[in-house]
């Protein structure tokens, strides 16, 4: 059986940096010069709490890592991970030479790398940064790398020394050892109820059968003017209505687990409550 993994929805938001431009959403791209229009962003654009060392040590084990390049940058390659802002870290110099090395302390361990969104890349410019960060991924985890069109059991990924996978959502020929974009499954709500209902309907229709999938128990803010709303609660913010919702969220995916099978379980605030524990019982009743 195919056991479930623990994913935190965009990993790198820790990091977010308030002195950055807004990238989203696009109703307040045009205020990015006003601070208080940064700090608003930053409030609700904050989905994770801790470092990628400390989630990788808390259990998470599958990184949503959504990629973009600064407008005005002027390293021809170098890229930052975002949500909402850009981060104060960049792709190559540390999280990815993290993740390598926490990789090569825990040979057992599978870690999955999932890149994905690719802001800011011009059309004349979108191959060359593609390539280049493909290639600097093949080198930096080299033999670590599984590569896709095989099945990756614990077996073989100990066997063979290799303990990393990582997907990729860009549609043109890759190498064997980058796999293609993982199929994520959200609620796309902020309502925790059609979150629920979303994801349900979702996993008892669409799941695939033999390849990665994750189940998202994220909350989407709105993409139109709807968001306001939400971003206007001077008094409010992302974490605490993830906080308030996540227990709910977690009593679901239990219950859902025992209907269809899970893969990997996304979350907010992924190492916070009862997510990591209550994701590594669903691996333990599958084997009762």
């Amino acid at each position: 059986a195919t056991s479930v993994a623990l994913c935190s929805h965009d990993s790198m938001s820790y990091d977010l940096d308030i002195n950055s431009c807004i990238i989203e959403p696009d109703l307040l791209r045009r205020f990015s010069k006003i601070y208080c229009a940064r700090k608003t962003v930053r409030r609700w654009a904050l989905t994770q709490e801790e470092t990628i060392t400390k989630q990788l040590d808390a259990g998470v084990r599958y990184f949503d890592l959504r990629i973009a390049r600064k407008r005005n940058e002027t390293d021809p390659t170098r890229l930052y991970f975002y949500h909402g802002l850009y981060t104060h870290t960049d792709v190559e110099v540390k999280v990815e030479m993290v993740i390598n090395d926490w990789a090569e302390r825990h040979p057992k361990e599978i870690l999955i790398l999932a890149l994905s969104h690719f802001k800011g890349f011009d059309k004349k410019d979108e191959p060359r940064l593609h390539n280049h960060l493909i290639n600097f991924i093949k080198t930096l985890f080299g033999p670590k790398l599984f590569p896709r069109g095989d099945t990756p059991t614990l077996k073989k990924c100990w066997d063979q020394g290799r303990n990393i996978i990582v997907s990729y959502d860009w549609q043109a020929k890759r190498p064997l050892e980058i796999w293609t974009e993982i199929i994520y499954y959200y609620g796309n709500s902020m309502d925790p109820t059609k979150v629920e209902s979303n994801l349900r309907q979702q996993l008892e229709k669409g799941r695939p059968s033999r390849h990665f999938f994750v189940c998202g128990l994220n909350l989407t803010l709105p993409g139109d003017a709807k968001i306001l709303k939400y971003v206007l609660r001077l008094c409010d913010n992302l974490p605490n209505v993830i906080r308030r919702s996540l227990p709910r969220l977690l009593r679901w995916v239990k219950e859902q687990a025992g209907r269809t099978p899970m893969n990997i379980v996304a979350s907010d605030l992924a190492t916070r409550g009862d997510f990591v524990s209550a994701v590594v019982e669903l691996n333990i009743s599958k084997r009762v």
